[in-house]
C-alpha cells in the first residue's frame, strides 16, 4: 500500500478503482486507458486523505499510436479466419486465449475479377 508512483490502467471493463488507489504514494497518478460504457465509481474521501490526483483526460488515438512506436510497444495476436470466429468465441468464454484474435478479413473475402 502506498508504495507506487503510478498505475497505467488499461483494463477495459468496470472494475474497482479504490484498491488502485491504495497502492499509490502521495501524489501519485491513476492513469486510465480502458474505456468502459459505464461511469467509474471513484470515491473521493481516500483522494483527498491522499491527495492522489484524479482528472479528467482525453487520450488521442495519434498520441497512443506514436507512444506505441517511439517504445516499441507491440500487441501480440492471433490472426483467425472468418470461419473461426465462433471457435474463438467459444474460447473466449472458457478463457482459453493468450492473445487479441484479429479476423483476417482479406483473405475470407473472395473479389470476383
Amino acid at each position: 500500500m502506498g508504495t507506487m508512483d503510478g498505475i497505467l490502467d488499461t483494463v477495459a471493463t468496470i472494475h474497482p478503482a479504490l484498491p488502485l488507489i491504495g497502492l499509490l504514494k502521495t501524489n501519485g497518478k491513476h492513469i486510465m486507458l480502458g474505456a468502459v460504457g459505464k461511469p467509474l465509481e471513484l470515491p473521493v474521501f481516500p483522494l483527498l486523505m491522499g491527495e492522489e490526483e484524479a482528472c479528467r483526460w482525453k487520450w488521442d488515438r495519434r498520441d497512443e499510436i506514436d507512444f506505441a512506436a517511439k517504445h516499441n510497444i507491440t500487441a501480440d495476436i492471433e490472426v483467425i479466419p472468418m470461419d473461426y470466429v465462433n471457435t474463438a468465441m467459444e474460447r473466449l468464454a472458457k478463457a482459453d486465449v493468450k492473445y487479441r484474435f484479429v479476423i483476417d478479413v482479406a483473405k475470407t473475402l473472395k473479389v470476383d475479377d
